[in-house]
């Protein structure tokens, strides 16, 4: 490992893109006097964007702003660049680590225009490359029309802009990214999203997003960290994490779905009050096991055959579908998305059907991981 020096070269090596770029071994944080991160570890690759997902509270922010260098560490190490720049008794300085932070709020300057805020960490460059540079980020981001305005002449879709145009102006090695969209509406924040990843994988920027948004972690990353008390308790593509929670904590965070109680009658089956249902897999449980089921909306199909008989009792229309929320006739309550043109109201009466692919089943009250 080779230790920080202040002169060490901006420029290294070219490096193969599987080498690790940052590397968190086992760090622990306090935020004011309770302990906030636990023996924390993480590996993120040369260009690979990903994401800290998170309630508020469990420790992501923290986690980011120790990687930045504004929060210390008791335990472990943090490196960058195969440099050490956390340690329980050294610390480099954030503006020595090239990193790159786009914060919540965006922090740009108000008095500065949009050129001036993207020049704002670049003094160390000569006035030609300091023009180029800013230049070369008004092009990529689409605001060359807009470089003379001031932050409060713009959309918020372009004040996201300047910020990551500010941040990546520089070149950082890494980019940090704290709840970047959450200011931004939901049509929005989904559009900017995949503009941002799109443009993060072309440039190669290895970048790390906290955010309590599902659907902001999955726009971006390549992998995806559910984190609970201070300590991931999933690393994975954001597919498995929908698909394949591997606890009651993830399956419950992660997308929409309710459980229902199940007995395990062999392997493969597990008898419901709504039918039996067949596991593609053998499941981890002995016969009789009590256990729930988690059902996703898309498990649930509208059929005017089906054997379930349920009445709506709330819907929301989201475009091309519906996200009906029913009861049936036992008082199970399930949610379903329906195609627009399967229209109910409150209260009408529906049939359905189960088409459940792959069965994620847990102890019945297994909420604590």
């Amino acid at each position: 490992m080779k230790q920080y020096s202040p002169n060490s070269p901006r420029h290294s090596l070219p490096r193969s893109e599987a080498e690790p770029l940052l590397e968190i071994r086992g760090i622990s944080c306090n935020y004011d006097l309770e302990r906030a991160v636990f023996d924390f570890s993480l590996t993120v690759h040369r260009g690979e964007q990903v994401c800290l997902l998170g309630p508020s509270g469990c420790g992501k922010t923290t986690v980011l702003r120790a990687i930045a260098g504004f929060h210390p560490i008791l335990t472990g190490s943090i490196l960058i660049n195969d440099q050490q720049v956390s340690a329980v008794k050294n610390m480099v300085p954030p503006e020595a680590r090239r990193v790159g932070m786009v914060f919540q709020d965006h922090a740009l300057f108000p008095h500065l225009t949009v050129r001036e805020n993207i020049a704002a960490g670049l003094d160390q460059l000569s006035a030609g490359l300091r023009g180029e540079s800013v230049g070369e980020m008004l092009d990529r981001m689409g605001l060359g029309h807009h470089a003379d305005r001031y932050p409060h002449e713009l959309s918020g879709g372009q004040q996201q802009r300047v910020a990551l145009a500010r941040a990546l102006a520089p070149k950082p090695l890494l980019l940090l990214m704290d709840e970047p969209f959450s200011s931004l509406d939901q049509e929005l924040r989904e559009h900017m999203g995949q503009e941002v990843s799109d443009m993060l994988k072309e440039s190669g920027t290895t970048c790390v997003m906290v955010t309590h948004d599902q659907n902001d972690a999955f726009a971006l990353g390549d992998k995806v960290g559910v984190m609970s008390e201070g300590a991931i308790v999933q690393w994975d593509t954001p597919y498995n994490l929908y698909h394949q929670p591997q606890t009651h904590f993830v399956a419950d965070f992660i997308g929409n779905g309710v459980f229902i109680n199940g007995q395990c009658e062999d392997k493969k089956q597990v008898n419901t009050s709504l039918g039996m249902l067949q596991s593609d897999i053998a499941l981890d449980w002995s016969n009789d096991a009590d256990i729930e089921v988690l059902l996703r909306p898309d498990d649930v199909v509208y059929d005017p055959e089906g054997p379930i008989i349920a009445k709506v009792t709330r819907r929301a229309f989201k475009g091309a579908q519906i996200m009906y929320t029913l009861r049936t006739l036992d008082g199970v309550k399930l949610l379903a998305l329906f195609p627009s043109h399967a229209n109910f109201g409150i209260g009408d009466e529906v049939r359905v059907r189960l088409d459940v692919d792959h069965l994620v089943v847990f102890e019945q009250n297994s909420v604590v991981d």
